[in-house]
């Protein structure tokens, strides 16, 4: 006889929805302010010059410039260095 599973074994069948993080603009690209640069979970990767930090840490260009990555005691920094 055919019957049914019993509860536990088909409550899990749901899938979530990707999470889209990571760099986004890389390192040398020309970027307009308010661009985003990094998706993250925390601070990975930390704001330096002209980088700001959203609320879900997601860093975002407050200039136009050029991206760049460099490395400051020990923390990855992400900062848009302004042409001119």
């Amino acid at each position: 006889m055919a019957r049914k599973r019993g509860g536990s074994g088909a409550k899990n069948g749901r899938d979530s929805n990707p999470q889209y993080l990571g760099v986004k603009s890389a390192d040398g690209t020309l970027v307009k302010a308010g661009t985003i640069i990094a998706r993250q979970r925390g601070t990975k990767i930390h704001p330096g010059a002209n980088v700001g930090c959203g609320g879900d840490y997601t860093l975002f260009a407050t200039a136009d410039g050029k991206v760049s990555f460099s490395q400051r005691r020990g923390r990855k920094l992400a900062s848009v260095l302004q042409e001119g």
